[in-house]
């Protein structure tokens, strides 16, 4: 949907946000253009301006699914919305992303890692194979007061470059080296990347990074392989809301992760 960047300036007041920008150089890797969308400057909407990308990567095999039809809205704005207005958020985010890869999404992850229990339930109508909604853990289903999500979550389980950069954990250079540490052996471990920053200005520490898991063996497996190895066996657990590192406000986490 529509690129909505640059209305994050309103998380200004927000602990953390400003010293996270300045840490991560959020102007040069962004760019004038995005950090004005929606502001100054009109939003671009992503699905029609990236389609042949969004086809063209696909058709590499790597699998495209949801992530919010706006994505500054959603993260700053879910905790309010009711069912009627997820359910619309939603709707428009499946008819766009129908327009662009001919199909209806089969997964989903949703913006900041931020979501309610009335996402939740909207998001079980939508039929899909699995999200990864939230931080931390193992897979698992989300325990609601009146009984489980149907939909299995997949949790990001490493931090992200710019959290990483923001808390200081580790410099630009050293990313690909942080990560290799920090990897548990035979483990899922699910990074988080983006496309604006791995995409453009990191890409050099991920191809390292990939470059070395291949040299060493590492097995590469698709989020939806691991959605039919875990959809009978993951647990119910409770979402939470946690504070992260190097991340400017709460994310969803199950109870217990580590």
């Amino acid at each position: 949907g529509p690129d909505n960047s640059g209305k994050a300036i309103r998380r200004i007041f927000r602990r953390g946000f400003l010293s996270k920008m300045l840490r991560t150089r959020a102007p040069r890797m962004y760019g004038v253009r995005t950090l004005l969308s929606g502001t100054l400057l009109p939003a671009p909407n992503v699905g029609e301006s990236a389609a042949e990308l969004l086809r063209a990567a696909e058709a590499a095999g790597h699998p495209v699914g949801l992530h919010g039809f706006d994505h500054v809205g959603w993260q700053d704005g879910v905790a309010a919305m009711d069912e009627a207005a997820l359910r619309a958020s939603y709707a428009r985010a499946c008819e766009l992303f129908a327009q662009t890869l001919g199909r209806a999404p089969r997964f989903s992850g949703a913006p900041g890692w931020q979501i309610t229990a009335a996402s939740l339930r909207v998001q079980d109508e939508l039929g899909l194979a699995f999200a990864s909604d939230c931080r931390r853990g193992a897979p698992f289903y989300p325990a609601l007061d009146d009984g489980r999500a149907r939909t299995l979550q997949i949790p990001t389980t490493l931090p992200t470059s710019d959290e990483l950069l923001a808390s200081g954990a580790a410099r630009t250079r050293d990313l690909a080296d942080w990560y290799g540490a920090h990897l548990v052996p035979d483990r899922l471990n699910v990074v988080g990347v983006h496309a604006e920053a791995e995409g453009i200005h990191f890409a050099e520490w991920l191809r390292r990074w990939l470059d070395a898991l291949r040299a060493s063996g590492a097995v590469f497996v698709s989020l939806a392989d691991v959605a039919e190895r875990e959809r009978d066996r993951a647990p119910a657990r409770r979402v939470l809301a946690r504070e992260l590192p190097g991340r400017v406000g709460p994310v969803a986490c199950p109870e217990l992760a580590a």
